[in-house]
């Protein structure tokens, strides 16, 4: 199936700058030069959680990203077409949220055309942050940009608090950051509490919030 091209370190908020160098052909995090950073979302959508998402980044003024599993994207195109009005970047995650490091190749590119059809998008963001080098090699091949993430902020784990959500970003955002949250059921109680906060402080600490750019 091939080596990883991704080890997800679940503990780390944050991967080092040697390990990020390992893995070329995706991007971590944004120019350094710049104060812009770039928050996103994943897992999504759903009824249950991002029209809310939207409606707080639209108080805000904010764009963002949002990496969308396309078999949801498929169930609710309402919210696909709201995203898009919004004018938001949207993401391939793949249709089924399928695991790379679990899945062969020939698979694994099937799934990702699948959502592709849905989502007409040559961004992409591996699902778990894994993916094998054979999968990384054929994505770029096919034109799309892999966008990984400078600061997880680990709101889907149920013993982090809005507040410690705030604190990690607080902590590990620098210029050209990737911020990474999840519209998802596992995530939304924290997420949707966090994130006004994280917009707040972002925009006191004179970052620009932009969505990634689509090559």
């Amino acid at each position: 199936m091939g080596r990883l091209i991704v080890i997800y370190l679940p503990l780390l908020y944050q991967f080092p700058t040697w390990l990020q160098r390992l893995y070329r052909g995706v991007v971590w995090r944004m120019n350094p030069s710049s104060k812009v950073v770039y928050i996103t979302f994943d897992d999504g959508p759903i009824p249950e959680c991002t029209p809310q998402v939207l409606e707080i980044l639209s108080h805000y003024g904010v764009k963002a990203s949002f990496f969308m599993v396309a078999e949801n994207a498929d169930r609710y195109p309402d919210l696909l077409q709201h995203v898009r009005e919004a004018d938001h970047t949207i993401g391939n995650h793949t249709y089924h949220h399928l695991k790379g490091y679990k899945t062969c190749l020939t698979s694994y590119l099937r799934d990702i055309a699948d959502a592709h059809a849905v989502l007409q998008t040559h961004l992409f963001r591996p699902p778990h942050g894994r993916m094998t080098y054979s999968q990384k090699k054929a994505l770029r091949g096919a034109g799309y940009q892999i966008y990984l993430w400078d600061v997880l902020t680990h709101d889907y784990n149920p013993k982090y608090t809005p507040a410690k959500i705030l604190r990690i970003v607080q902590h590990f955002t620098r210029n050209g950051s990737i911020i990474v949250f999840h519209d998802s059921l596992k995530s939304k109680d924290r997420m949707l509490q966090a994130l006004p906060k994280v917009i707040e402080w972002l925009q006191a600490e004179g970052y620009s919030i932009q969505p990634l750019p689509n090559p």
